[in-house]
C-alpha cells in the first residue's frame, strides 16, 4: 500500500476493504498460486463475485475484461518465448494473470512466478502513481504484459526467418526443418489466441474508462498501448501466413527434389540399359558378325561406349543429370 505515494509497511489482505475508497491510498496484493481458501476470503473482503472467483480457478480462460457491479476483472496472459528450446518442442511458455480492480486497489494472480512484477514496478516508477491513482497501477502492468507479447512475436519472427534460410540448404534434415516447422506453428497458433483479444481488453478500457480506472490525464498512454497491441496483433496474423508459406514451399521442394532425383535415374537406368542390351544380344548361341573374333569384342565394345556416351550428352543437354 502506498500513502500519499510513501510505501506503507506491514500491510494486511484483511484491511483492504477499509482502504479502497480513501483517495490517499493506493493498493496492489500480488498473489502467486493462492488456495482457493484464500481466494474465496479476498472475495468476501472485496466484495467480488463469487463467478469471477470461480474464473480465476478454471483451468482455462480466454483473454476477457468483465464488467461486474463493483469492480473489474481482466484474464490476461504473459508470455515468455525461449530461443534455446530443441527440435520440435515448443519455447512458448504462457502464465495466465488474473486482475481485480476495486477502488483504490489493484489484485494480480498467477499460477507460477516466472512472470517478472518487478519489471511491472519500475514500469509504475515512471509514472505518477498517486496522481493518476489506479489507472496508472493498471496501464504499468498492461503496458509490460503487451511488451512481453511483442518480444515472443519477433522472436518467433526470427525463428521462421531461420527456417526460411534452412529451407534452400541442400544440407539440413527435412525431418528436422518439418519438426520445428510444425512446433512454430502450435507456438503461433498459442500466442494468436492471446494477442489478438488484447485489442477488445484495452480498447474497452480506453472508451469507457470502467471502474473509474483511467482518467482522461492517462488517454494519451492507452492509446500508444492500444496502437502497440495493434502491431502485435497485425504481427502475428502475418507470421501466421508466413509459417504456413513455409510449409507449403517445403513440400514444393520436396516434390521438386523427388522429381530431380527421379529424372537423374532414370537417365542413369537408360545409359545402362544399352550394354545391357548389347551384351545380351551379342550373348546369344547363334552366330553374329565377328562371332569368335576378336573384331566382334572391339565392335561391341566401341558401340557400348559410344551410345552410352551420347545417351549421357543428350541427357545432360536436358538437364536431366
Amino acid at each position: 500500500m502506498w500513502q500519499n505515494g510513501t510505501p506503507v509497511d506491514g500491510f494486511d489482505l484483511s484491511k483492504v476493504s477499509d482502504c479502497i475508497d480513501d483517495p490517499t491510498r493506493l493498493i496492489w496484493a500480488d498473489l502467486t498460486d493462492p488456495s482457493h481458501e484464500l481466494l474465496e476470503r479476498l472475495g468476501d473482503e472485496l466484495g467480488l463475485s463469487p463467478w469471477a472467483i470461480e474464473d480465476v480457478v478454471a483451468d482455462a480462460e480466454r483473454v476477457k475484461a468483465s464488467v461486474y457491479h463493483n469492480h473489474l476483472m481482466l484474464t490476461l496472459y504473459a508470455v515468455r518465448c525461449d530461443t534455446d528450446a530443441a527440435d520440435g518442442e515448443s519455447g512458448l511458455h504462457l502464465n495466465r494473470i488474473s486482475v481485480f480492480v476495486r477502488g483504490n486497489a489493484l489484485i494480480t494472480i498467477h499460477r507460477d512466478s516466472f512472470f517478472d512484477m518487478q519489471s511491472v514496478v519500475d514500469r509504475w516508477a515512471e509514472i505518477d502513481m498517486q496522481r493518476y491513482g489506479i489507472g496508472a497501477l493498471l496501464h504499468g502492468l498492461l503496458d509490460v504484459i503487451v511488451d512481453d507479447q511483442f518480444d515472443a512475436v519477433q522472436t518467433l519472427d526470427e525463428q521462421i526467418e531461420n527456417l526460411e534460410t534452412l529451407l534452400f540448404d541442400q544440407s539440413s534434415r527435412t525431418v528436422s526443418l518439418q519438426r520445428r516447422t510444425y512446433a512454430l506453428r502450435k507456438d503461433l497458433v498459442q500466442l494468436r489466441r492471446v494477442v489478438l483479444p488484447m485489442r477488445e481488453v484495452i480498447g474497452t478500457i480506453e472508451r469507457r474508462r470502467l471502474a473509474g480506472t483511467s482518467p482522461k490525464e492517462l488517454d494519451p498512454m492507452w492509446s500508444d498501448l492500444y496502437d502497440h497491441t495493434l502491431r502485435a496483433a497485425e504481427w502475428t496474423e502475418s507470421l501466421r501466413d508466413m509459417v504456413t508459406t513455409v510449409f507449403e514451399t517445403n513440400l514444393s521442394l520436396q516434390d521438386a527434389r523427388l522429381n530431380t532425383v527421379m529424372k537423374k535415374l532414370t537417365g542413369w537406368a537408360g545409359i545402362i540399359a544399352v550394354p545391357t542390351a548389347i551384351t545380351g544380344f551379342f550373348g546369344q548361341n547363334v552366330p553374329y558378325p565377328g562371332y569368335s573374333h576378336v573384331s566382334g569384342f572391339v565392335a561391341s565394345t566401341v558401340l557400348i561406349i559410344v551410345m552410352m556416351v551420347g545417351l549421357y550428352l543428350v541427357f545432360r543437354r536436358r538437364d536431366w543429370l
